[in-house]
């Protein structure tokens, strides 16, 4: 089965949701494993909260979510710069109360994360998720 759409949400706390929801959605219509519904609603969501916050001003938050039998690609996209120094590689800030989670956390809970290139002053990242990884074996 091939699902897909494609949002374009404003810069907002509540777009936030609203993509998480969506993809929610799309994967109640498939067999995807619960433990990967999880992992790929808080992918969506540091996805979309870090464009919110470091987003152009003006920008809005492009998604595009693509389920395709057992994959899910989430590309997140807005007006601004990649990160430098940060990137997906980072370790986990110390202490718990510091920020700068969200990259970390979408490299290890994806099977695959990275900003690709796009149009200049464009920032896109894509992650991909296979959905039958931790499926628990039918019983029978």
């Amino acid at each position: 089965m091939r699902l897909s759409m494609t949002l374009s949400l404003p810069r907002e706390p509540s777009s936030v949701t609203c993509a998480r929801q969506v993809l929610n959605a799309l994967l109640s219509l498939t067999d995807a494993a619960e433990d990967s519904r999880g992992h790929l609603a808080v992918l969506i969501t540091e996805a979309c909260a870090n464009a919110v916050i470091h987003a152009d001003p003006d920008s809005t938050v492009d998604i595009t979510i693509i389920v395709d039998d057992d994959v899910c690609l989430i590309e997140v996209g807005n007006r601004g710069r990649t990160p430098s120094g940060s990137g997906l590689a980072a370790d986990l800030p110390a202490p718990l109360t510091v920020g700068g989670r969200g990259l970390p956390l979408i490299a290890a809970l994806a099977d695959k994360a990275a900003f690709i290139p796009g149009p200049p002053d464009q920032v896109l990242l894509r992650i991909t998720k296979h959905l039958t990884d931790v499926r628990p074996a039918p019983a029978g």
